[in-house]
């Protein structure tokens, strides 16, 4: 079943795409409203105009519409930081790293090849994709999740270098997408729905191109000193019968899915291999 999927890169998740559309008209409408808003005042309620009310109102959308240009300024400061900050992977610095990060560029055909940081993470084990103009693509690895990762399982690494260049693929980092969401996303609930389904997206695509690489999701979960003895079958489990109403309910506003439910989910789609539970796992252990 993964030769099949793989084959069909870059991979997303059939719920991504109609709620982008959804919060794309949002986006616009909201636009729309904030022009009137500043313009024509006409949406405002006639019992306030003329009121601090109005000024007020007028004050909210004049702030609201800053956030696109704001966009564009923190795009640009935050890739000048990490490059004045954060170690730059190249064919001589970490090269095996480079190569992953080469070749799974060219296997979702993302040219160039997105360039690739090594930071300081400050003990937070993270990675994100990001981009500043319209095509400097760049990955940035926290030193906490490479140093727990590389040396013991590259191929945890190869998975989280996977998912965020599958970010850069799926166009969720470009400037266009950003802008055409720029104040749909902030609307509660709605916009970490989408930021969940962009997850499960690229985990699809790291998973699709190193699918030895659960100990990166597994890292997440655990933590950096338990990682290494965590029953993947037992989490599996976990993450099968993990459900219900307070479990949805505390997931709303969170932007990433519950981790257990991200390595289920790929487990089911067959790209970490059979969705084994514990008790098979248990049973297929030999007897001695």
């Amino acid at each position: 079943m993964a030769d099949k999927v793989a084959e069909k890169l870059p991979l997303r998740h059939p719920a991504e795409n109609p709620m982008f559309i959804l919060m794309v008209v949002l986006n616009f409408a909201i636009l729309a409203i904030l022009i009137d808003f500043l313009a024509t005042a006409a949406l405002i309620p006639p019992a306030l105009r003329g009121t601090n009310w109005e000024a007020t109102i007028r004050a909210v959308a004049g702030v609201i519409v800053l956030v696109a240009p704001a966009i564009l300024l923190v795009r640009q400061v935050q890739r000048a930081s990490i490059r004045g900050t954060a170690v730059q992977l190249s064919r001589t610095q970490f090269p095996d790293l480079y190569a992953s990060m080469d070749d799974f560029a060219a296997t979702l055909g993302v040219k160039p090849t997105p360039a690739v940081y090594l930071s300081n993470g400050n003990g937070t084990l993270n990675a994100f994709a990001a981009q500043s103009g319209w095509t400097n693509n760049y990955v940035v690895l926290s030193n906490e999740l490479f140093a727990n990762l590389r040396n013991d399982n590259r191929e945890g690494t190869r998975f989280i270098l996977g998912h965020e260049i599958g970010h850069i693929r799926l166009h969720h980092v470009a400037l266009w997408y950003q802008l055409v969401l720029c104040y749909s996303q902030l609307i509660p609930i709605l916009g970490p729905t989408l930021s969940r389904l962009r997850e499960y997206s690229c985990d699809r695509n790291g998973a699709a191109l190193e699918r030895k690489g659960e100990l990166g999701l597994i890292l997440l979960t655990a933590g950096r000193y338990a990682a290494d003895n965590v029953r993947a079958s037992e989490l599996v489990d976990q993450g099968r019968h993990l459900g219900g109403f307070w479990v949805g309910i505390s997931q709303l506003p969170r932007s990433h899915p519950w981790t257990v439910r991200r390595i289920w989910r790929l487990h089911q789609l067959g790209l970490f291999g059979p969705a084994e539970t514990a008790d098979q796992a248990q049973h297929s252990q030999p007897v001695t």
